[in-house]
C-alpha cells in the first residue's frame, strides 16, 4: 500500500513513511544515504512518496551532496544515515554546510528506545555531538510526531542564516505505524513563514546616502547574494550607481567576466584606497584578514543573514540585516535619481582599479602562458577559464591548486562556483558533482581537484559512473598536500619541508577507467586544451590527470596568515 500499510491496517501509518511524507512536502527530491538496518523504513516510505533514493561509498558524501544540491536548487537538501559510525562519517560534511550556511537536514538512525542505555547495536548520543555544529537537533520521540519534527528541522534551517540541522530516530520509532488520524503531518507551504527581511528603513536611506556622495565606492558580494537569489538586485546597484564590484564564494558569477563593474584582481589595492566598502554576506573571517585588510579611514557597511555576523571582529559605520537581495533593491531605489546616484563623477576610480587590475594581470602572464613542463598551475587554470561555457558549473576542491584558480577561473553566469565554504573542507568535489548534475542535468560540470584532496571521497567517482552523470574532471596532480608543505618549508627550513605531506605518483586516469569512466594523462601544457575536449566529448565521468609543478606556489598559499 503507498502508505506502508497491510490490507487490514489501512488507517496505519510507520514512522518511516511518515518521514518521507515531511520531506515530500517540503520539496525534497532525492535523498543521499548509505544504507543501515535502522533507517531502511525511510527508503520504503521514498519509493512510495516519488523520492530519489541515491545510495553513496561512504556518509561524507550523502552529507556533502545534500549540502552541494541546497547549494545548486535554493531548497534544502537531504542525507540519511545510520546510526554510530554512519552519523559520525557524515560530521564533516554537517560541519562544512554549517560554516558555508547551506540549509540541509541529515538524518541519523539510533537504536530502539526499548534498549536506551543498554548497549544496543552502534549506539551514541548523536544529538549531543551534532548539536555544536547545526541550527537544530534532536531524537523524534514518537512516531506521531516523525513528520512534524521533520518539518521543524527544515524550519529550523531557514532561522537567521541558512545551515543544518539533525534529527536521529531510534529504530522502533522509525519502524512502528500508528493510526493516521494520531499523526501529525504538516502540509506543504503551510509550516515555514517568509524569512526575507527587507532591513531596518532608516538604515536603506543612510546607506543610499552613503553611496550617492561616496567618491571612491567598493563593494563586495559575497555567497548571500547567491543564497538569497539577489543576483538581479546586486547587478542592478553596480550599474545604476557605478560601484566597482569584487565577489567571493558563491558570489562568484553574479557579473560576467568583462562587465565593466567586474573587478578581480585589483581587490586589496580597492579596499585600502576606497572610502566607502560595502561587504555583503560576507563575515570578517580569516578570508577577509578579520577586516583588517579594509582601510581604516573607509566607510565600512556590512549586510548580512545573522545579526552575530554583523560587527564581528572589526567595528562598521553602518549595519544591516536581512536579505541581501531586497535590501540592495531598496537601496537602488532610494538612491536612484539623487545626483545621478552619485554614478556621474567615478569613471576616474573606476579606470585607476581597472590600470590596477592590468598591471596584476601583466606581472603573472608569463606563468598564465607558460610552455613549461611539469605544468605550471597558472597555466592549467588559465586553460580550464578559456575552456568554461555560460553553462559550466566550475567546482574547486583542493588546497594549493584551487587557490590558483580562484585569482583567474571566473565563472559566466550566477550560482555557477562551487567550493567547500570557510571550513575549506576538503573532499566536497564528487559529492558537489553529484549533487550538480543531478539537479540541473543540463549543465555542464566541471571539478578541479588536487590530488590530495580527491583522495579523500575518489571512490564515489564510481557512484557518477553507475548512475551515469557525465562531468569534465581534472586532478591538479603535484604528489604533494602543497599548501602545508610550503608553511613547513617556511617554519622549519627545505630538510624538514616533507614531512607528512607527500603522496605516491598516483595515476588517476587509469583509475577513471578502471571504474568506467573516461581518463587521460597531461604533461605537455598544449595538450590540456585537447584533452579537456575530449573528456566533455566522451560523455562519460572522466578524469584529466595534469601533472603540475610541485615548486610553484600559489599567492594566497604563500600569504597565509599561519605561515607568518
Amino acid at each position: 500500500m503507498p502508505d506502508g500499510s497491510s490490507d487490514n491496517n489501512s488507517d496505519l501509518i510507520s514512522g518511516g513513511h511518515l518521514v518521507a511524507k515531511a520531506l515530500k512536502a517540503e520539496g525534497v527530491e532525492v535523498i543521499y544515504t548509505l544504507c543501515g538496518g535502522h533507517i531502511i523504513d525511510i527508503y520504503d516510505g521514498c519509493v512510495d512518496e516519488g523520492i530519489k533514493v541515491v545510495d553513496v561509498r561512504h556518509e561524507q558524501v550523502a552529507a556533502h551532496a545534500a549540502d552541494g544540491y541546497a547549494r545548486i536548487t535554493g531548497k534544502p537538501g537531504c542525507a540519511v544515515v545510520t546510526a554510530g559510525p554512519g552519523t559520525t562519517d557524515a560530521v564533516t560534511g554537517v560541519a562544512n554546510a554549517f560554516r558555508a550556511e547551506s540549509p540541509m537536514l541529515l538524518i541519523g538512525g539510533q537504536g530502539a528506545h526499548t534498549q536506551h542505555k543498554m548497549g544496543s547495536l552502534q549506539d551514541l548520543p548523536h544529538v549531543d555531538m551534532m548539536t555544536p555544529i547545526t541550527k537544530f537537533a534532536a531524537t523524534v520521540p514518537d512516531t506521531a510526531r516523525a513528520a512534524d519534527m521533520v518539518s521543524m528541522a527544515f524550519r529550523e534551517c531557514y532561522h537567521g542564516a541558512p545551515g543544518p540541522s539533525f534529527l536521529e530516530i531510534p529504530r522502533d520509532v522509525l519502524d512502528a505505524r500508528v493510526p493516521v488520524s494520531k499523526a501529525r503531518i504538516p502540509a506543504a507551504g503551510q509550516y515555514r513563514a517568509s524569512t526575507r527581511s527587507a532591513g531596518d528603513p532608516e538604515a536603506i536611506e543612510k546607506l543610499a546616502d552613503l553611496l550617492v556622495h561616496a567618491e571612491k565606492p567598493a563593494i563586495l558580494l559575497g555567497s548571500q547574494v547567491w543564497t538569497t537569489r539577489g543576483t538581479e538586485s546586486a547587478i542592478d546597484l553596480v550599474r545604476t550607481l557605478n560601484i566597482p564590484a569584487y565577489m567571493n564564494g558563491a558570489g562568484r558569477g553574479t557579473l560576467p567576466p568583462g562587465d565593466p563593474h567586474h573587478y578581480q584582481l585589483s581587490r586589496r589595492y580597492a579596499f585600502s584606497n576606497a572610502d566607502v566598502i560595502v561587504i555583503v554576506g560576507t563575515p570578517f573571517d580569516f578570508r577577509m584578514g578579520y577586516g583588517k585588510r579594509l582601510s581604516p579611514d573607509a566607510t565600512v557597511v556590512q549586510i548580512d543573514l545573522d545579526y552575530r555576523t554583523v560587527g564581528k571582529n572589526r567595528d562598521i559605520d553602518l549595519g544591516i540585516v536581512g536579505d541581501a537581495g531586497l535590501i540592495l533593491k531598496s537601496v537602488t531605489e532610494a538612491a536612484s535619481g539623487r545626483l545621478n546616484g552619485g554614478a556621474s563623477k567615478r569613471k576616474e576610480w573606476l579606470d585607476e582599479l581597472r590600470a590596477a587590475e592590468q598591471t596584476a594581470l601583466e606581472k603573472r602572464l608569463p606563468s598564465l602562458k607558460s610552455d613549461a613542463s611539469p605544468i605550471h598551475p597558472y597555466r592549467l587554470v588559465s586553460e580550464i577559464n578559456d575552456f568554461l561555457t555560460e553553462d559550466s558549473v566550475y567546482i574547486g576542491d583542493g588546497g594549493d591548486i584551487v587557490t590558483f584558480s580562484g585569482q583567474v577561473v571566473q565563472p559566466k553566469s550566477p550560482g555557477h562556483w562551487m567550493d567547500p565554504g570557510p571550513l575549506g573542507t576538503l573532499g566536497v568535489g564528487i559529492p558537489f558533482v553529484l549533487a550538480a548534475k543531478q539537479a540541473r542535468p543540463d549543465k555542464e560540470v566541471v571539478a578541479l581537484f588536487g590530488d590530495g584532496a580527491f583522495s579523500l571521497t575518489g571512490w564515489d567517482f564510481e557512484t557518477l559512473v553507475r548512475y551515469d552523470l557525465p562531468f569534465v574532471g581534472i586532478v591538479g596532480n603535484n604528489s604533494s598536500m602543497n599548501q602545508i608543505r610550503y608553511g613547513q618549508a617556511q617554519k622549519y627550513g627545505l630538510d624538514r619541508e616533507r614531512v607528512g605531506n607527500t603522496l605516491g605518483d598516483v595515476h588517476y586516469d587509469k583509475f577513471a577507467q578502471m571504474l568506467g569512466g573516461y581518463g587521460e594523462e597531461v604533461r605537455d601544457p598544449a595538450d590540456i586544451g585537447p584533452a579537456l575536449r575530449r573528456a566533455r566529448e566522451s560523455g562519460k565521468p572522466s578524469l584529466i590527470n595534469v601533472w603540475v609543478d610541485p615548486d610553484a606556489y600559489a599567492p594566497g598559499t604563500m600569504n597565509q596568515t599561519m605561515y607568518k
